[in-house]
């Protein structure tokens, strides 16, 4: 059951991801977090995605956000 969760979070995720930057506000979109201050979050803990500023503003490029999943998912099957 895990298993297929897993494999239709996976399809969606990666369905999802557009060939631009990504904003703190398309994660939560993405992962259907409870708000941005959980990216925000994640960012201080240093247990999100990789993430850049621009300027002032936070992106993330979809290529490490990728990975960061792949990463996630191959913590949950050990």
């Amino acid at each position: 059951m895990a298993d297929r969760r897993l494999a239709s979070a996976d399809t969606a995720v990666e369905s999802r991801l557009p060939s631009r930057y990504l904003t703190p506000v398309d994660l939560v979109a993405m992962f259907r977090l409870p708000s941005v201050e959980t990216v925000y979050q994640w960012r201080r803990k240093r247990t999100g995605p990789r993430a850049f500023r621009v300027g002032r503003h936070l992106r993330f490029d979809p290529v490490d956000v990728r990975a960061w999943v792949d990463a996630q998912r191959k913590g949950v099957a050990a």
